[in-house]
């Protein structure tokens, strides 16, 4: 997909605002979050991340271990926007600080012949990994510290030489910082949401739209990974993710048209776009006198739009009086106005 689609849909994105919306960052980040640990195997889905991020609430089903993961990553994403707010050089302490946060309830204790080491404490790994069982091996573990080192350096002088104007090369230093740190593997455990969170980072720090790997799209991303190291062609892991990147923008866009009532790709205000915005309003209604207590993901799979989408359509319909809220968020109840 040539770059430059990239540049436009970034360019639509902005246009709409979408990034421009009350509590918009932290509801990225915590898809970002959501999406990240599923690689790893979390089930936590976004809302509940949001009721466990801003209410402490915890989700029924879930494990402690996955719901820590996801409290920890979003600890190390903090304290990553801070960072990248200095623009200070990318350091072997600074991705150690932040994959001890990474780790932090969830790592281990390594005893090897060398001595011990913690992942929960960021340290470098003292023993050889593999990608899995009969997977290929990451390099040797007396490599790494040098290794990183390098890392952090050619990532730092390119920083230096960066065209800002040019939003693909901010992109491409981003998803190489992404390919150099997973391949090296610094640590025993968390290489995949510290190579993910570098990548946010450099994202962050130079104000273009962070990208996430959704977890439907985890095969494809771990193939494109395996592929670019089999072959050594940081293009293959590369080329996925701009595919992926515009995959989701163009995705997103076409959520925000629809729950604003206007239409998809090529928006038109009135007609059928009028008629799909009453039939959402008809069924987010029916769904709420059939059950005054449903909840926003159950009326997100009954109408067919994100939860966020819906969130809009009724803030938008208690405005016109059409819904209120009878008690408070937990335990209160919807109640349709007549």
């Amino acid at each position: 997909m040539p770059k430059s689609k990239l540049a436009k849909l970034i360019a639509r994105y902005r246009e709409l605002g979408i990034d421009n919306q009350i509590d918009y960052q932290k509801f990225y980040l915590y898809s970002i979050i959501t999406h990240s640990t599923a690689i790893e195997g979390s089930t936590v889905t976004e809302i509940e991340n949001q009721l466990l991020f801003d209410k402490g609430i915890t989700a029924k089903g879930r494990t402690i271990e996955e719901q820590m993961m996801n409290l920890d990553l979003k600890k190390a994403y903090e304290r990553s926007i801070e960072l990248s707010k200095s623009h200070n050089p990318i350091s072997v302490d600074m991705l150690k600080e932040l994959s001890s946060l990474v780790m932090k309830n969830t790592g281990s204790t390594y005893q090897t012949v060398l001595g011990s080491f913690s992942t929960a404490n960021g340290d470098l790994r003292l023993l050889n990994v593999t990608a899995g069982i009969g997977g290929r091996s990451y390099m040797s573990f007396t490599k790494v510290p040098v290794r990183l080192e390098r890392f952090c350096d050619k990532l730092n002088l390119a920083r230096q030489s960066l065209d800002l104007k040019n939003i693909d090369d901010v992109y491409d230093l981003s998803f190489e910082a992404h390919y150099g740190l997973v391949t090296i593997h610094p640590w025993a455990d968390g290489n995949g949401r510290m190579a993910r969170l570098l990548m946010n980072q450099l994202q962050f720090e130079y104000g273009v739209i962070p990208s996430k790997v959704l977890k439907e799209d985890k095969e494809g991303y771990i193939k494109s990974l395996a592929d670019a190291q089999e072959s050594e062609k940081p293009e293959i892991f590369k080329a996925f993710m701009y595919e992926n990147l515009c995959k989701n923008l163009k995705k997103e866009i076409n959520t925000f048209l629809k729950s604003t009532e206007m239409g998809g790709e090529n928006p038109k205000m009135g007609g059928e776009n009028e008629k799909r915005g009453e039939k959402t309003r008809d069924i987010i209604i029916r769904q709420i006198r059939q059950n005054p207590n449903v909840s926003m993901s159950e009326l997100a799979s009954a109408v067919g739009i994100s939860a966020k989408a819906v969130e809009k359509q009724i803030a938008r319909m208690k405005k016109d009086g059409l819904l209120v809220r009878v008690g408070p968020d937990k335990g209160g109840y919807w109640e349709v106005v007549s």
